[in-house]
């Protein structure tokens, strides 16, 4: 019987020992912690099936990967590392976007141009998503740059107009003036006027797309 008491305060008295004189990492993981009861070197005490003993502070966030309580240590940095869950951009489902071509120094829609923005705005109605439309209003390279600013200017206008006419909200309409700045084609080689302004037709044009998209 005094031989179990004697035992009993012996072990009591490990398990309350001050944690000093520890070097290693190790050991001083140990101190910071109070959870596992250590010898006078530092060193995890065992039980007879090498398990180690807990002392009363023992909570999970305590717990060490040499006991086998916790995950090893290089998987607990990658989980640290890895980036905090935020708000994500919203998925863009559709790409919209459609030319309306204009006659040599003209702002009037041709019947092939209203064809294709009556396609794009039903396509608009199956993507509800879309919330702004950029109209791009671009010339050729034939008049001034303050000329051409203001022709491409006005094509932007009429195609605005035009898809308000379909239902489109204004509020959804953004209209920017590119004039000559942007060509599709150079023509470079070619001669004549009435030969020039037949190349030059691709840059006579009105770009309609996807601006901004929000998420369903």
């Amino acid at each position: 019987m005094k031989k179990s008491i004697k035992n009993l305060l012996l072990s009591t008295a490990v398990a309350v020992m001050p944690f000093i004189g520890m070097s290693s990492s190790f050991a001083e993981g140990i101190t910071n912690n109070h959870a596992y009861v250590v010898d006078n070197s530092g060193t995890l005490v065992r039980d007879g099936s090498k398990d180690c003993i807990r002392t009363g502070s023992w909570s999970e966030e305590h717990a060490l990967f040499e006991c086998g309580d916790a995950a090893a240590p290089e998987a607990m940095m990658k989980k640290d590392e890895a980036p905090a869950a935020g708000p994500q951009p919203p998925a863009i489902r559709s790409v919209l976007q459609t030319d309306a071509y204009f006659d040599f120094d003209k702002a009037i829609l041709k019947p092939e141009g209203k064809a294709k923005l009556d396609e794009f705005v039903t396509k608009m109605k199956e993507h509800p998503e879309v919330d702004l439309l950029l109209v791009t209003g671009h010339t050729d390279r034939i008049g001034s740059t303050s000329y051409n600013m203001k022709l491409s200017q006005r094509r932007a206008d009429a195609v605005k107009s035009y898809l308000e006419q379909q239902g489109v909200s204004s509020n959804r309409i953004e209209t920017a003036a590119k004039g000559e700045s942007e060509p599709v084609v150079s023509c470079d080689g070619v001669k004549g006027r009435s030969a020039l302004i037949q190349c030059l037709a691709p840059n006579r044009r009105v770009n309609v797309e996807t601006k901004v998209q929000r998420e369903n």
